[in-house]
């Protein structure tokens, strides 16, 4: 393998064009893109300076030959598609979810460890550099032992925005897999743990979506929403995805009993806003970490003790070792493709997450649907 691995993209929305910008920024050659609508993918791949642009990503593989296979379709494909870059030898950066359910998780885990390939789970918003800094404060001993932890969000996300794969669990869609993913991400790296133990509940506030224009990128359906005009003759689908939900979660060291470690909270909903914005909050003995943003992308307050509350900019130091990105998704994807490349290249592992990590996350989001629990597989 040359020092610039060379990289297929497949899927060229929302998250094949920033997989594809980051392991460019990151150093490696983007040889290839490859997705279902061919005036898409030649137009994206026209766009980034993509030299390939093909609809037969099977065709690509075989092809082009790559180092890394980035997968960045809807959950529902990533079975095969992984299967596929790992039988020949790639490794693999997926996004998230890993697969639509924790059986198939884990058999891609199991599939990438025995064919001895690297691979990452992109759960990228750990990277966020307020949740370095919140880190930074409880290595410190500031807010004392943490005891709990807590995320908030409330979305406007449009009723009636065309139904499509978020809508849809046997493709990756739903709230679990697409919010509350990243937000875990963030309170295993504050929190310094793993998902010891977790339960929860969720609620489909949706029901039926209805059937509109096919939408390629994922930011559109936060965009679109059918007029009343086109409602009236629209055909409905059914919708089974979770658009609320609460997780309960115990984080902690991998050697913890499921009874130890932190408290964690998830709440989300979906379809209405919050007054009072969405956050990401610590409690520890001595003090509180108060982030704002579902996704921890705001300001971070600290109060200690019995004091007021500080606002604390962000670290020189924490922001110079990220890459110089001002969108934070594309900057997240970004560290994790560096970390990963390094690790390819054989420069030494960070500890980024890897399929291991997209196998739990999707056990904890299995029981949560089931409303039942999931212990770490270690206490079996």
């Amino acid at each position: 393998m040359t020092s610039r691995p060379r990289v297929l993209i497949l899927g060229s929305g929302y998250a094949g064009q920033g997989h594809a910008l980051a392991f460019r920024e990151a150093g490696s050659e983007v040889v290839g893109m490859a997705s279902r609508t061919e005036t898409v993918v030649h137009r994206v791949a026209a766009e980034l300076n993509i030299p390939v642009a093909s609809t037969d990503w099977r065709a690509a593989l075989q092809q082009l030959r790559p180092d890394i296979v980035a997968v960045a379709t809807p959950g529902g494909a990533h079975v095969e598609m992984i299967s596929a870059a790992v039988g020949a030898g790639c490794h693999v950066f997926a996004d998230k979810p890993l697969a639509v359910n924790a059986a198939d998780a884990e058999s891609l885990y199991r599939l990438a460890a025995g064919a001895g390939v690297k691979t990452a789970y992109a759960a990228s918003y750990r990277y966020q550099p307020q949740a370095y800094l919140a880190r930074r404060i409880i290595d410190s001993g500031r807010v004392g032992p943490v005891l709990e932890v807590e995320c908030v969000s409330h979305y406007n996300w449009p009723r009636n925005c065309p139904f499509g794969w978020p809508h849809r669990l046997d493709q990756g869609g739903g709230r679990l897999n697409n919010n509350f993913t990243h937000k875990l991400a963030i309170v295993l790296h504050v929190a310094s743990g793993v998902v010891l133990w977790a339960t929860g509940e969720t609620r489909n506030d949706l029901r039926r979506a209805p059937i509109g224009p096919r939408l390629h990128d994922f930011r559109q359906f936060t965009q679109s929403e059918l007029s009343p005009e086109e409602l009236s003759t629209a055909d409905w689908a059914e919708v089974d995805s979770d658009w609320s939900y609460t997780v309960l979660c115990r984080i902690g060291a991998s050697d913890d009993g499921p009874e130890s470690g932190v408290s964690a909270t998830f709440r989300h909903s979906c379809l209405q806003p919050s007054r009072t914005g969405d956050y990401v909050a610590v409690y520890g003995e001595r003090g509180q970490i108060h982030i704002e943003g579902a996704y921890a992308t705001g300001d971070v307050w600290l109060k200690e003790g019995r004091g007021e509350w500080t606002r604390l900019d962000l670290p020189q130091d924490i922001l110079d070792a990220l890459p110089e990105i001002s969108d934070n998704t594309l900057r997240n994807w970004t560290q994790l493709a560096r970390e990963f490349l390094s690790d390819v290249r054989g420069e030494g592992c960070s500890g980024y997450p890897t399929f291991l990590e997209g196998w739990h996350f999707q056990g904890v989001i299995d029981a949560v649907r089931a409303r039942g629990a999931w212990t770490h597989p270690g206490f079996a």
